[in-house]
């Protein structure tokens, strides 16, 4: 499968929370990277959407929100300057 990412995703990294979060619910985490790498927000509102679409152009951190199969939130963020992608939960943050 290619994927046609928006933009350059860096070093991957996931918290240990996520990682169990991921466990519990029996999903991959290409899953919610795929669709963080091609632009799609996932539970974000419009607001938030908007500016990841301004960040994109500007150079500025993207946020991701996802929920698993198990109803935990997942976010993903990739730092402004594109050198890393991280999976955490929220309360992580």
């Amino acid at each position: 499968m290619t994927i046609n990412a928006k933009f350059p995703m860096g070093q991957l990294a996931i918290t240990p929370g996520a990682i169990e979060t991921l466990q519990e619910s029996g999903q991959n985490p290409s899953v919610f990277l795929s669709r963080h790498a091609v632009g799609d927000w996932g539970d974000l509102s419009e607001g938030d959407r908007q500016e990841n679409e301004y960040s994109l152009t500007n150079g500025f951190r993207l946020l991701s929100a996802y929920r698993t199969t198990k109803g935990d939130d997942l976010w993903i963020i990739t730092e402004a300057d594109r050198s890393v992608t991280t999976i955490l939960l929220p309360s992580e943050y």
